[in-house]
């Protein structure tokens, strides 16, 4: 593939935009950009340079020498595999804190718009199409009611073992819902350029195959 073609996938928490991002890069050999584990580098980076992320200065610093990229489904921190040391709780916690930053996520952003000059690539995200790439080739919009969502997520979660209700599942998607739609930075919302998919009673192969054929018209 010469011609370099980006894929924005927007949508709310639990609509599946990873899983089909991964499935979508995989069958067209492009990288996947996975922007949530951007954040979690730079928690990870912040962590293990025991900056804080409220100290403003030491955080520019950090970031003007901060370098990520993308390889085969790895993710490099300034030439570092570190696939396994971002997936920890406390790397969760702390890439929250320093998502909530207009510096981090203006160099996030900058890093995200380069790797779509330099390659074809495939994001997923709540800002992708409006802000990130706005003038991404390709941009989907995939949602599910908040019920599926829920029970998707549910499911996930109890398959690991782990103590779930299904209420409180909903109501966290409901206000994650909410958030991301009333947040001041880049609000969660359909850009006006981007297929809508409702991915409600649609499987992962399903959802994947209709994308590959939007791209491949």
């Amino acid at each position: 593939m010469d011609q370099i073609i980006r894929i924005a996938i927007d949508g709310p928490s639990g609509a599946g935009k990873s899983t089909i991002a991964k499935a979508v890069a995989r069958a067209m050999r492009i990288d996947y950009i996975d922007t949530g584990a951007m954040y979690r580098a730079v928690g990870y980076k912040t962590i293990a340079q025991n900056i804080d992320p409220q100290d403003a200065a030491a955080m520019r610093a950090m970031l003007d020498g901060t370098e990520i990229d993308f390889s085969q489904g790895n993710i490099i921190l300034d030439g570092k595999n570190i696939n396994e040391e971002i997936r920890t709780d406390a790397i969760a916690k702390r890439a929250s804190q320093c998502s909530a930053l207009p510096a981090v996520r203006e160099k996030l952003v900058q890093l995200q718009r380069q790797m779509g000059q330099m390659k074809s690539v495939i994001m997923d995200g709540r800002d992708i199409g409006n802000n990130v790439l706005p003038d991404a080739e390709y941009k989907f919009f995939m949602t599910a009611s908040a019920e599926e969502r829920a029970r998707r997520r549910y499911e996930e979660l109890a398959a690991k073992g782990q103590d779930v209700n299904y209420q409180q599942v909903l109501s966290d998607i409901q206000q994650r819902d909410h958030s991301d739609m009333t947040r001041e930075l880049n609000p969660l919302r359909k850009a006006p350029d981007a297929m809508e998919i409702n991915t409600t009673g649609m499987g992962i192969e399903d959802v994947t195959d209709f994308i590959l054929k939007e791209i491949r018209k």
